[in-house]
């Protein structure tokens, strides 16, 4: 049976996979062919990989959501105890960087299609 506290840290992997995860089908039909392109791989194939731009805004949305329940989770919603070692301040602060750094990576992979236009020139 699973401690508590093993249970709290399982729901923040979670949170953090399913974020990235989301992050990397919205950004599939854009990221995906450029890395093609700049591997030097090329074809008629990857014209349907575009073809994910349909679900881009499920994903882009569900990405979003992971980070936001992240977000309420360190910030909104104590869960620990005192006696946790969630509770102990620089664990709370590693925590809280890495999830920073991991949701500006994600926002980076969301925004993707917006900035491609710069490396293409």
């Amino acid at each position: 049976m699973p401690t508590e506290q093993e249970t709290t840290a399982t729901k923040s992997n979670w949170l953090g996979i399913g974020a990235l995860m989301a992050a990397i089908g919205a950004s599939a039909c854009c990221v995906g062919p450029f890395l093609l392109l700049s591997l030097g791989v090329g074809g008629a194939w990857m014209s349907s990989l575009t073809s994910m731009e349909t679900t881009r805004p499920i994903f882009m949305g569900l990405a979003l959501l992971f980070i936001a329940l992240g977000f309420r989770k360190l910030y909104l919603v104590p869960d620990c105890c005192k006696d946790d070692a969630c509770a102990l301040p620089d664990v709370k602060r590693r925590q809280r960087v890495i999830f920073w750094i991991g949701s500006i990576a994600i926002l980076l992979l969301l925004a993707f299609p917006w900035y491609v236009g710069f490396f293409m020139e």
